[in-house]
């Protein structure tokens, strides 16, 4: 049965030997959307792409992609998904226009190809083996190969790792066009920016669950206020300014003469601010407002050391 959700996972586990790389996992993918799943390396995301792609068994918990049981039912899923690898899944002899023409071919309405090939720019490749093509070039490759069945459901995992900014640009465009026409994206990614971009939901990972999930902007927005600075002339009376202010509105002076103010900020405080500053003889030397990036709920999330 079809519940509105390309993608559900409840409870996935799956283990390697004694580590337990994904631990009682739940992700739901609403059709028709673009979700990045994020996570620190090591962190069970691949697994668990991989794990939806039917490449890997599930040791415990429930997998279904399209209604349907991904290993038990690989067959009926194949023709409705494309799949994007991190690596791998191209013969290393083969030449890249020929390779993307036999993927083409067992399709019943594979896009254009030559089409794919432009928008790509696979043109200057198209006789070169995979093997000896860039490591930008193979990823465009990989890219075209997962789309180009029209699929219903496209996974791509880092799918503009190594890219150039005008190939990365125009990858971004193309998962754009398949949202726009009802195809649901799921992506890993370790650009921030680039989940902010392209993504309806954002599901960050870590330690084998999902810690967070939900729409960039309402990450971003949950559990941290805005924040306005401004610069000038150290001791302020930030009582008096206060006085001015909403009650949820909090000030420091953090150094002498720079001052943060948190809280629901918006136009209306930032009028009322210069306004007292006016009236107090006070001339910012540089006002800003700032507000959470999905690289700062990542970072506090998961914590800011390093991975290995």
């Amino acid at each position: 049965m079809r519940t509105g959700a390309a993608v559900e996972v409840a409870g996935l586990v799956k283990r390697y030997g004694a580590k337990t790389a994904v631990d009682g996992l739940d992700l739901s993918v609403g059709e028709g959307t673009v979700t990045a799943i994020l996570g620190p390396n090591g962190a069970g995301k691949t697994t668990t792409v991989e794990t939806c792609e039917g490449y890997r068994r599930p040791d415990g918990g429930t997998v279904r992609v399209l209604g349907l049981d991904p290993v038990a039912q690989s067959g009926l899923l194949r023709p409705r998904v494309g799949v994007m690898l991190q690596s791998g899944g191209v013969y290393s002899g083969a030449r890249a226009h020929e390779m993307l023409r036999h993927v083409a071919g067992l399709h019943a309405h594979p896009l254009d190809v030559n089409v794919l090939i432009e928008r790509l720019g696979l043109g200057g490749c198209g006789r070169t083996v995979y093997r000896r093509l860039s490591g930008g070039q193979q990823q465009r490759l990989s890219l075209a190969m997962a789309v180009v069945g029209r699929p219903e459901l496209v996974f791509l995992d880092e799918p503009t790792a190594g890219l150039d900014p005008q190939a990365r640009r125009a990858t971004w465009e193309l998962v754009r066009e398949l949202r726009s026409d009802g195809v649901t994206v799921v992506l890993t990614t370790h650009y921030m920016d680039e989940a902010e971009e392209l993504a309806d939901d954002v599901a960050i990972v870590d330690a084998g669950k999902v810690i967070a999930q939900g729409a960039p902007e309402k990450l971003c927005r949950g559990g941290a206020e805005n924040t306005l600075r401004f610069t000038g002339r150290p001791g302020l009376d930030l009582t008096s300014l206060l006085k001015a202010l909403p009650a949820n509105t909090a000030a420091a002076e953090l150094t002498p003469g720079g001052y943060r103010l948190t809280g629901t900020v918006d136009p209306q405080l930032l009028a009322t601010v210069t306004s007292w500053c006016a009236q107090n003889g006070v001339l910012p030397d540089r006002i800003s407002v700032e507000r959470r990036t999905l690289e700062d709920v990542f970072l506090e999330l998961t914590g800011k050391e390093l991975r290995s």
